[in-house]
């Protein structure tokens, strides 16, 4: 089943979409994004965020495509240790460097344009494919093999409709839907062209993040909404394929509000608590280890929660035997976990690491 063709944007007869439960919700998902926004906003260094929770979108986004690692070795990944890395540890570093680029690009431009898509694309698969240009491309039922739905096939519909949707991101005049119920359009649509050989679905979750940074909704690509898909894939398919068999948009609009709201509330609840573990950081080495401490090493601990005497050499500017004296005191006094890869030595902030890999749902 194909379902109905993609056609190009804005949809027409939009006011129908926004019912009086979009509209609800639409209220509900701004309300915990501005609280976001701001507790965001109140971490002192956004790197820790980026890094932290930027990594978490990348597992739970790549999981999605039954790319499964674990967070020891995504942590082990950023120490450049190569040889305990997986194929699937790699492609998910690979998801979130494309994050981080397609977000320095985008928060400087406030656009998206089809380089910034093409290019998270080809970071994400390590090659320079581009648009689909041949025909053949079915998504199927994993388990039965069963065609579900044929994307846009021909070369010309495929680019024609991506400069469609890339003029539809970005020129407001073509569709005064709130910002958020076009964002779910925009996700819909660019799954339904489904432009590229591979990729797609994860290029598509991080369009969500580069749409919401666009608009000025975040400053920071924090929201990992595929923490949410995953919680029940079959259900994110089901949505996106329901809208291509029956053409109705409400159900598929009042999902993805439904996920920017409980991501929102799980977001904020985890970055209130690193703050929280940072504070007791910072009191507790200002009183321990008042002449160790310093903002930058705080900020360290928190940016890399597995660190490395190389990390510390570079962010505090001090030389290998005085970020080595650092580690071992924080060691000893219970802040860090020291471990030992081959010869090298690296050291967890376990407190981070526990809270990172089971924080807690949002019911």
């Amino acid at each position: 089943m194909s379902g109905y063709p993609v056609t190009e944007l804005p949809l027409p007869n939009l006011n129908t979409l926004e019912t009086r439960a979009v509209l609800k919700k639409t209220a509900e998902a701004h309300r915990y994004l501005a609280e976001l926004k701001g507790v965001a906003a109140s971490i002192p260094n956004e790197a820790i965020l980026i890094n932290t929770l930027g990594l978490q979108e990348a597992k739970d986004s790549s999981e999605i495509e039954n790319i499964v690692t674990t967070h020891d070795e995504l942590y082990k990944a950023n120490l450049n240790v190569e040889a305990t890395l997986s194929v699937s540890a790699k492609e998910v570093q690979d998801y979130a460097y494309a994050l981080r680029k397609g977000f320095m690009a985008v928060r400087e431009t406030k656009l998206i344009r089809l380089n910034d898509v093409l290019n998270v694309q080809q970071e994400l698969e390590r090659n320079k494919a581009g648009l689909r240009r041949l025909p053949g491309t079915d998504l199927k039922n994993l388990n039965t093999g069963e065609v579900i739905y044929t994307p846009p096939q021909r070369f010309d519909d495929v680019e024609r409709l991506m400069a469609n949707l890339v003029v539809y991101i970005n020129d407001d005049s073509l569709c005064d839907a709130d910002p958020l119920v076009k964002m779910a359009i925009i996700h819909h649509q660019f799954e339904s062209i489904h432009p590229f050989y591979d990729g797609n679905g994860r290029t598509g979750r991080i369009l969500n993040l580069l749409y919401l940074v666009a608009k000025d909704l975040l400053n920071l690509p924090v929201l990992y909404l595929s923490r949410h898909f995953i919680r029940d894939k079959g259900e994110y398919y089901a949505q996106l394929q329901s809208v291509r068999d029956t053409g109705k948009w409400e159900p598929w609009l009042l999902y993805i509000l439904d996920a920017l709201v409980m991501t929102s509330q799980h977001t904020i609840q985890l970055i209130t608590a690193i703050k929280s573990i940072m504070r007791d950081y910072k009191h507790r080495m200002r009183s321990e280890l008042p002449k160790l401490y310093r903002q930058e090493l705080l900020n360290n601990l928190f940016n890399h929660p597995y660190t490395k005497i190389e990390f510390v050499i570079e962010d505090l500017q001090v030389s290998r035997i005085t970020a080595a004296r650092y580690l071992d005191q924080l060691v000893e006094h219970g802040f860090l976990v020291k471990e030992k890869i081959g010869r090298s030595n690296y050291y967890i902030n376990q407190p981070l690491v526990a809270l990172l890999t089971e924080a807690p749902h949002v019911n």
